[in-house]
């Protein structure tokens, strides 16, 4: 496990894994009532050209410098990836889909990421470990998919399920592309860049013609500003931040948290699921539960940091023992 940084005050660590974990949780409830009464991609534009105008004002008034167009050329990529093929897929098949189980099925993009990240980028082979919570994510998304009450929607679940794979592509692509030093900069940037596309696809689709402001509940729009202040600005600030000063694999047990928090905060809500269901999301959690920790076990093992890993260590042993 990482050791948080001395610079790195516990109380901000502890405050930022709740954000991520409970703010992303109930984005996937927000966006919910949200579609009541607002067109799902004027939900997303207003979400990401609000987000992104307040995070790139915080990375310029902190001393960001100007991206170039090459940098605006990536902006637009990863946007229209992470956030707008991502974002629209998921909200369309919120439509149909519970946003307990939603949340489940997006859950299962550690298992992509896996997935992607050794057939297109030749990273490591997945592990024992990794292999089996391939292998148990994909049975929970199956038995999700045949559930007694004759399963949930299938359109609106593959729609989920897409949008979690184009999340893993974004995030493996985003580490070859040219991207500002600041990482509040290439967010808000990325964020921006969507929420424009969001802005013309809603146009085209005719949604400003039909939507009435008026008709908008109060429910619907707090739901929209929870999305913008709590999970785009709020929550997302707090993982980049807890990513420089933390482990990548302690950070992303949000994966396997939101599902959690988004089932226990729909329940509430009034949503419900039969038994099926529940032993599936434990499945798909139990899976990317897996993999995570046994990336991080990986990662460990091969860490060169104090030549304290597992390999250095044998390493240094063999040369000792030719040495004596």
């Amino acid at each position: 496990m990482a050791v948080t940084r001395p610079n790195a005050p516990v109380w901000r660590v502890v405050i930022s894994f709740i954000a991520i974990y409970f703010l992303w949780g109930g984005s996937f409830l927000a966006i919910r009532f949200s579609l009541e009464t607002i067109p799902p991609l004027m939900i997303s534009c207003i979400r990401f050209i609000c987000a992104g105008i307040i995070l790139m004002a915080v990375a310029w008034q902190t001393g960001a410098k100007k991206p170039t167009w090459a940098q605006w050329r990536s902006a637009a990529i990863l946007g229209f990836l992470m956030f707008f093929a991502a974002n629209s897929t998921l909200v369309k098949g919120e439509e149909t889909v519970p946003s307990g189980l939603a949340a489940t099925l997006y859950a299962t993009l550690p298992l992509w990421m896996a997935v992607l990240g050794w057939l297109w980028q030749g990273e490591k082979r997945p592990t024992g470990r990794s292999l089996v919570g391939l292998v148990l994510g994909f049975a929970g998304v199956v038995l999700m998919f045949g559930s007694d009450s004759g399963g949930i929607n299938l359109v609106g679940g593959l729609l989920v399920l897409g949008s979690a794979i184009f999340w893993a592509v974004g995030s493996l692509l985003s580490r070859r592309v040219d991207k500002p030093e600041s990482s509040a900069l290439a967010s808000g940037m990325n964020v921006f860049c969507s929420g424009i596309m969001f802005l013309i696809a809603s146009t085209l689709s005719g949604e400003p013609s039909h939507f009435v402001i008026a008709a908008v509940s109060m429910k619907s729009a707090l739901s929209v500003g929870y999305l913008i202040i709590g999970s785009s600005v709020i929550a997302f600030s707090c993982y980049m931040w807890l990513l420089s000063v933390e482990s990548p694999n302690r950070v992303s047990t949000y994966a396997y948290v939101n599902p959690v928090v988004a089932l226990l905060i729909g329940a509430v809500a009034g949503e419900t699921l039969n038994a099926r269901e529940l032993l599936a999301a434990l499945v798909i959690v139990v899976a990317v539960a897996l993999i995570t920790s046994a990336h991080a076990r990986s990662t460990a093992e091969d860490s060169p940091i104090a030549e304290g890993g597992v390999r250095s260590r044998l390493k240094a042993l063999a040369g000792w023992g030719k040495a004596n």
